[in-house]
């Protein structure tokens, strides 16, 4: 074990001598308070340190002790339902021992080390194991059956393993390896910039269903993809994530508040005991892992909060699980790197960002997949990751946000335009993409409708269509266009208004099923084709804009998921009738 004294303090950053003897990414206890801090570089038998408390009130010559191992976590039974800070301290049991502050150099175990879990082994002794094999299960929460792994580095034959009641650091068994016996508890650990190992990636073929219809519909996102939010301040990003994390089909949801408002968080951590997750009939928190790292708390744990989510995610990835990851922001950590950069008197890139800040943003994006997992049976599983961007002023020229957009595959771009004009989620159709879309095609085609690719391009095309119509009728008004140019506007108004926004309070609009995207698509395609073929039989374009129809059209979506057939039934049976009516008028009007 290093030990060193501190030579100078700036912030966050202390640089301590006399560590020849410590390792880059070690944890260093700082001074008497015990801060916990990180070797973030070497140079000789000097280290620069970031400290993840506040490092008010430290002198130089203070005591530097190295703990000769990288900043881990600690997995196990427990994890679900916890609400922990960037480098995973349990923020309510550090409330029950010093109260609604963090107190500086607290230590408290991730994990609780005395309340027990009932442990069923699925193996039995003399049984041969491998990394990634389940031992057996603890049902951790009513909805997360919680599997125990062996650890990466273990393979030998099982000796022992009983079942029982532990805590997490009990031994429930051993194994017998080549490099002697190994004893097996409920928890292991793992450094968090190492992303965990994995038998082979798979393609990214399957949909992360979400229920929100501009994603599912037009931008979907794989299971195993990652996705990024920009958009300005106000436009929705902390809502949309919200949404996602409540309504995406994932097993496990991995939440990390990265330096964002308290009042944020606080919201998360109100909504989410209460909300009823719809795929269990329970609370959403009993399968969600909460990570707090606001923006009053300590900046240099900002970055470590990233790899301390991802990390536990790639954990319940390994079960076999569908976990999904939330960032928010991930621009608040690339300001906390551009700080330390900037201590570290690094030369800066553009706009001060560290010139590594690309790289580091694929490192994190690349842990995301999905993926077949170690183990003498594999598990096929996914991790995806959706990360918000807050670029100032909105301007997603800025580096965040193009190094951003040079690795992921799904842009889901938020307009304060759209924003202001309350539709909501306001992600702008036109400049938003995702590049998975003709992948999953062939699922969406076979597990929903085989016309689900051709109804979502045709709706891209009049969206396009309409912003193209827009720039005419600003120069010389709607009356300059054909009848045919005016139904296109109307449509698109209605894919607009009636399809895209979508409100996240509405009880029955909050989660719309790809059944009810579909048949949604079908109405309002129904409308533009019987109205285009009216046109040709000389229908007046002012009725067929005003049909009673696309208000039954609008109302769709507020129409339960047990009804949408029979709805669907009545609406189109209406369409056809009013139309058809307005056509008839017309020709006998000649």
């Amino acid at each position: 074990m290093s030990t060193g004294r501190i030579i100078k303090v700036a912030g966050p950053l202390v640089i301590a001598e006399g560590m020849r003897d410590a390792n880059m990414f070690d944890v260093v206890r700082v001074s008497d308070k015990r801060l916990i801090g990180e070797i973030i570089e070497m140079h000789g038998d000097r280290a620069s340190i970031q400290v993840y408390e506040e490092t008010a009130g430290l002198g130089t010559g203070e005591k530097v002790e190295s703990t000769g191992m990288p900043l881990s976590v600690e997995l196990g039974p427990g994890l679900i339902t916890g609400i922990y800070d960037g480098i995973q301290r349990p923020l309510e049991k550090i409330r029950a021992v010093a109260g609604n502050n963090l107190t500086r150099g607290i230590e408290v175990p991730s994990l609780d080390r005395d309340k027990k879990w009932h442990f069923q082994p699925a193996l039995q002794a003399g049984a041969a194991v491998e990394p990634g094999d389940i031992l057996g299960w603890v049902q951790e929460t009513a909805v997360v059956r919680h599997a125990i792994m062996v650890p990466v580095g273990v393979k030998g034959t099982l000796k022992r393993l009983t079942a029982g009641d532990y805590t997490v650091t009990d031994v429930i068994g051993t194994a017998a390896t080549d490099a002697g016996e190994k004893d097996l508890t409920l928890m292991q650990k793992w450094p968090v910039r190492r992303g965990r190992p994995i038998r082979r990636k798979l393609s990214p073929d399957m949909p992360l269903v979400t229920g929100q219809r501009v994603v599912d519909t037009l931008f979907p996102i794989a299971k195993g993809g990652v996705a990024a939010i920009p958009g300005p301040f106000g436009s929705g990003k902390t809502v949309t994530q919200h949404q996602l994390a409540k309504w995406a089909e994932a097993d496990i949801v991995v939440y990390i508040g990265c330096g964002e408002r308290g009042n944020e968080m606080t919201d998360v951590l109100n909504e989410f005991p209460e909300l009823i997750d719809p795929h269990t009939g329970k609370s959403l928190m009993e399968r969600t892992v909460l990570i707090a790292n606001t923006s009053d708390m300590p900046v240099a744990a900002r970055e470590a909060s990233i790899y301390t989510g991802i990390t536990i995610a790639e954990y319940f990835r390994d079960m076999g699980y569908s976990v999904a990851l939330m960032a928010d922001s991930t621009s608040r950590w690339a300001e906390a790197l551009r700080e330390m950069s900037g201590r570290l008197e690094e030369m800066p890139g553009e706009e001060g960002y560290p010139a590594y800040l690309g790289s580091r943003l694929a490192q994190f994006y690349e842990r995301a997949g999905r993926v077949e997992t170690l183990g003498a049976s594999p598990r096929e599983a996914s991790l995806s990751v959706i990360g918000a961007v807050s670029p100032p002023g909105g301007d997603i020229s800025e580096p965040v946000s193009q190094a951003t957009l040079r690795i992921v595959k799904v842009f889901w771009g938020l307009d304060s335009a759209l924003a202001y004009k309350r539709h909501f989620p306001a992600i702008n159709w036109l400049t938003s993409y995702s590049l998975y879309a003709d992948s999953l095609g062939p699922w969406f085609n076979e597990h929903v409708s085989p016309e689900w690719m051709t109804l979502r391009g045709r709706l891209m095309a009049l969206l396009s269509e309409e912003a193209s119509l827009e720039e005419i009728v600003k120069l010389v008004g709607m009356d300059a266009l054909s009848p045919e140019d005016r139904l296109k506007m109307e449509t698109a108004r209605s894919i607009r208004e009636d399809f895209l926004h979508q409100l996240a309070f509405h009880e029955v609009d909050t989660y719309t099923s790809l059944r009810k995207q579909y048949l949604m698509m079908k109405l309002v395609l129904l409308y533009y084709d019987r109205g285009f073929d009216a046109l040709q039989m000389g229908a007046d374009i002012e009725t067929l804009a005003s049909l009673p129809s696309r208000e039954a059209i609008g109302r769709f979506k507020y129409v339960e998921e047990a009804k949408i057939e029979a709805e669907y039934r009545r609406v189109s049976a209406l369409i056809a009738a009013e139309i058809d009516e307005a056509a008839a008028g017309r020709e006998e009007d000649f």
